[in-house]
């Protein structure tokens, strides 16, 4: 059964030789046999596509003839195994593009041109911060509590007994890493990886820490103080940079990320910028007008109802809302009227509203 190329890369036999490209990096990625799920016969099916397809002149001769067209080139039933395709792709024996596997052997062997110094980055910590609903609106100061790891006040963080000698590793002479050679489908490759013994550092103490055991840092319970802005929402999210554990070898601390949980307020609801409360009047107030006192989100206001005023009319309070943060803007403050219904009448009220109605 002959082969089709572009099913083999996934694409169109349109695409273009950019989508060709990437569907053969995507495949060559998920079935390379250094790959603990790799495929070898895959592999090489894909890389036959990729050769024809990824070569305009043979893409036309393809398109026309089929397989055919390169009956005893390329990979097709020469029994060749993955061995024998390494061996001639590292004396040429294929014409491939290293831009192409670029990506694919940064995944193996990329290490070979990095030296680790042995510093870590400290680990994040993530918590939620509850606030009230006015907290939010104008700021607070708050006081969390944490549990994380500090450098060590004993050896200041070097992992060593404070007048002991650190001395160079042996496994890896210093260096901080280790070489290894090995055989790729393009020759031989040399890869480097951290010093297992030191960590990466290049060194090692003659006599450990006594309080944190060589490891240079220690766990601590303590309490940070945190500024939230005016203006925050809730699920914002608050970074508090380098206040989380502490890195290792030299490596920077880690952030705090707060992410904040606003309560609600029943008498107020926010939307962006404002804020919208609910007011209600007796029949008589909303039609022949009057002044009331309202809350805001500070203190107390009075607010003037115009004469007729209808059911669910916004009233509006300038600058009454919300902070913008980082500025100087403040959204406003709606009131939305609520007219009451009286449920019973005297037969005096209702005689009133009966002329009134005639």
């Amino acid at each position: 059964m002959s082969k089709d190329y572009y099913k083999i890369l996934g694409v169109e036999k349109g695409a273009s030789q950019e989508e060709i490209k990437k569907a053969f990096r995507k495949k060559a990625h998920e079935f390379h046999p250094d790959k603990p799920n790799g495929d070898e016969a895959k592999f090489k099916e894909v890389n036959e596509a990729y050769q024809i397809l990824g070569n305009e002149e043979k893409r036309q001769q393809f398109d026309q003839y089929g397989e055919a067209a390169f009956s005893g080139q390329g990979f097709g039933g020469t029994g060749m195994n993955w061995n024998d395709f390494a061996r001639n792709a590292g004396q040429g024996g294929f014409n491939i593009n290293m831009d192409d596997f670029g990506d694919i052997f940064s995944d193996f062997f990329g290490g070979s041109k990095r030296r680790h110094s042995g510093a870590q980055h400290g680990a994040d910590i993530q918590m939620a911060l509850n606030l009230e609903f006015k907290e939010a609106v104008f700021g607070v100061k708050k006081e969390i509590k944490l549990n994380r790891q500090i450098k060590c006040n004993h050896c200041h963080g070097n992992k060593a007994e404070p007048g002991t000698p650190i001395k160079t590793c042996a496994t890896c002479g210093g260096a901080g890493q280790v070489t290894q050679v090995r055989k790729t489908i393009l020759g031989h490759f040399q890869t480097a990886s951290v010093c297992s013994e030191c960590s990466g550092e290049g060194k090692i103490p003659e006599k450990k820490c006594s309080v944190c055991y060589g490891v240079g840092v220690v766990q601590d319970d303590s309490t940070l103080d945190v500024s939230v802005p005016a203006g925050v929402e809730n699920g914002m999210t608050l970074r508090v940079p380098g206040q989380a554990h502490a890195g290792i070898g030299g490596g920077q601390p880690g952030d705090v990320y707060l992410q904040l949980r606003i309560k609600k307020d029943h008498r107020f609801e926010r939307n962006g910028l404002d804020i919208y409360t609910e007011q209600k009047l007796s029949m008589v107030q909303a039609a022949l007008g009057d002044t009331i006192e309202v809350d805001t989100l500070e203190e107390p206001v009075e607010l003037k109802i115009p004469a007729g005023t209808q059911p669910e009319t916004k009233l509006r309070l300038k600058n009454k809302g919300v902070p913008r943060m980082n500025g100087n803007s403040r959204g406003d403050l709606y009131v939305i009227i609520k007219v009451e219904i009286p449920k019973r009448l005297n037969r005096k009220q209702k005689k009133a509203l009966e002329e009134f109605g005639d």
